[in-house]
């Protein structure tokens, strides 16, 4: 069963009020920590769509107004133009001999660090009277390239009107999304660049099994995953980033797999002379967390240029990054414990388990407004304890079924159906994630289906794809 969240792009023009996270206060006399940077973010980031409803002509609209709000320090360049012909954009700060490579969406479908990069030019230009800005300026050229698969993103899908993975073109270069990438890399020869991306629902990070909020990768550039100078700045880098993100969400940053590939642009900018940090937006919860993993980003990345223009990269220890745990893919969108499950057939008897529910989500065009549809679908049921989830539902004492009447609500007292003539969906793997958590009416706790007056009442209608993105 798919549902479109209400968000939708039309009406995403003014800046989001987004929960408070709770850090430790600013050490005297300091401004840039994570807890500064969080405040800084609620009060001015830049109003944009939600991240993944932002298109094409919203990049180009927000690079024009950065441009113009900059003049004299933001430059604009097209440095390409998609298979549909739309522009691929370069925007340009600073005017240090250092240079930094920063790109986002290269997967169209993954576009948590797209407005991110909108926020960086922002603070720089409403903070260059700072000491942190002025470095940045004054010790980088900082690249940004923040839509670089434009047709993907007018899909909502990871690879380009071709249907090729842009990030495994780095060698045949046969997309000019690619070609554009490898050009620009090429004439500014970064010293460090960012890849940025969204990894899926699933990922997680730890034991127990918590979301991995935020991945990070100093990306290898052989197959042995040497350790290089600039790989070794990759991980100060990345260790950096994860000491500022870890008061904001503890034991929600993990490290992706460092397998070398061999197409990868990542890796390849390796070999090329520039090292890599990839960061992956990942799982969140709560109805906030599309605007949270786009302040997560900023703040990553206001960290990593300020450490890099402060000279603190290359004295820091790689320590922070080291030790992540390596992610996983343990994590389902909702878990429910401990049910008495009725699947919705007549020959399968209730028995007890866990049921995992995970999303997918596409955009549609609804009124002429894009949409974020989300589809929950049963990913595994049984004994699933070593699987965390965003939501946890301990359904000790009641029993889960699919959802079979479209009109109960909460509270409502309904009756099974007869599972022998019953057409609908199944509680089964594959199947759709809208189910009833139930009770017998008028008994205790722990009654198994069918026990008591027949009468059963509505404890929760189970349904991740209608409650948050």
């Amino acid at each position: 069963m798919a549902a479109v969240v209400a968000l939708m792009a039309a009406s995403a023009c003014a800046p989001k009020a987004v929960a408070p996270v709770r850090v430790a206060p600013p050490a005297p006399g300091t401004t840039l920590t994570p807890a500064a940077l969080v405040a800084w973010w609620d009060a001015n980031h830049v109003p944009l769509p939600p991240a993944p409803l932002i298109a094409h002509p919203d990049v180009v609209a927000a690079a024009a107004k950065a441009v113009t709000a900059d003049a004299g320090h933001l430059t604009r360049e097209v440095i390409g133009r998609s298979v549909e012909g739309r522009d691929l954009l370069h925007l340009t700060i600073g005017t240090g001999p250092t240079h930094v490579l920063l790109w986002s969406q290269m997967h169209g479908d993954e576009a948590s660090a797209t407005p991110a990069l909108f926020d960086l030019l922002e603070w720089i230009r409403r903070e260059r009277g700072s000491a942190a800005a002025a470095r940045i300026e004054a010790r980088l050229t900082v690249h940004l390239v923040p839509m670089l698969n434009p047709d993907g993103a007018e899909r909502f899908q990871r690879r380009n009107a071709q249907g090729i993975d842009v990030n495994r073109d780095a060698l045949l270069l046969q997309t000019p999304e690619g070609r554009a990438l490898k050009a620009l890399r090429d004439r500014v020869r970064p010293a460090l660049g960012f890849n940025l991306h969204n990894q899926n629902g699933q990922t997680s990070a730890g034991t127990p099994p918590k979301p991995a909020t935020i991945s990070l990768l100093a990306v290898a550039h052989d197959q042995a995953r040497s350790d290089s100078p600039r790989r070794t700045v990759a991980k100060q880098t990345a260790a950096l980033v994860r000491e500022a993100l870890e008061p904001l969400i503890p034991g929600q940053v993990g490290r992706y797999d460092d397998a070398f590939e061999v197409r990868a642009f990542g890796d390849n900018l390796g070999i090329w002379g520039t090292a890599v940090v990839l960061i992956e937006s990942g799982p969140l919860q709560g109805a906030d967390a599309e605007p949270a993993l786009t302040r997560l980003n900023f703040v990553a990345l206001v960290t990593a240029l300020d450490a890099l223009a402060s000279g603190r990269t290359a004295t820091h220890s790689t320590t922070a990054y080291d030790t992540l745990p390596v992610n996983d893919s343990n994590l389902f969108r909702l878990k429910v414990r401990n049910a008495t499950i009725v699947q919705g057939t007549p020959t399968v008897p209730p028995f007890r388990g866990d049921v995992g529910i995970n999303v997918s989500r596409a955009v549609v065009v609804r009124d002429g407004a894009r949409a974020l549809e989300v589809t929950a679908r049963i990913a595994d049921l049984g004994d699933l304890r070593v699987y965390g989830a965003l939501e946890d539902v301990d359904a000790s004492g009641l029993t889960l079924t699919p959802a079979f009447d479209p009109q109960a609500r909460q509270g409502d007292i309904i009756r099974l159906p007869d599972w022998a003539s019953w057409r609908g969906p199944t509680l089964a793997v594959g199947q759709p994630g809208r189910l009833f958590l139930l009770q017998p009416a008028g008994a205790s706790p722990g009654a198994a289906a069918g026990e008591g007056s027949g009468n059963w009442r509505l404890i929760r209608t189970i349904d991740p794809g209608t409650a948050r993105p």
